[in-house]
């Protein structure tokens, strides 16, 4: 099973966080963990992983190794690793994605395209940073 505490545990070390009562326009990309908590339009892109939370609004395309979404994307999603969407999230746009874990009351607006190989063993250390997410 999943659970939040674990699923947060990778973002302590977050590199950015875009807080409730921020709204941010334009490309913003990093290489580090972000957590978004208000609004950002445009793009977003990281080569590690995205915390979206439950009152979160995201207008661009987004990509990342990791994606935990509970809140809103309007926009294309590519996931190269691990997406895991809780109950409050709603992607409206076409979704790429290794690993996929949805709780009941998600909802998805597009395409679902698995571009991992199901069995196939990933890098170890992308199955570290899997396995730091899942709660065994």
């Amino acid at each position: 099973m999943f659970n939040r505490e674990n699923k947060l545990e990778k973002f302590k070390d977050a590199e950015t966080v875009i807080g409730a009562s921020i709204k941010v326009k334009g490309n913003f990309h990093g290489q580090g963990n972000i957590i978004i908590e208000g609004t950002l339009e445009g793009s977003l892109k990281t080569d590690a992983s995205i915390f979206i939370g439950e009152k979160a609004k995201v207008v661009a395309a987004v990509e990342a190794r990791d994606l935990i979404v509970n809140g809103e994307i309007k926009g294309n999603t590519k996931v190269k690793n691990y997406l895991s969407l809780g109950g409050t999230a709603k992607i409206n746009g076409d979704v790429q994605y290794g690993v996929l874990s949805i709780e009941k009351g998600a909802i998805i607006n597009g395409q679902l395209l698995a571009t991992g190989e199901p069995g196939k063993k990933g890098t170890e250390k992308e199955e570290e940073n899997e396995n730091k997410l899942i709660e065994e």
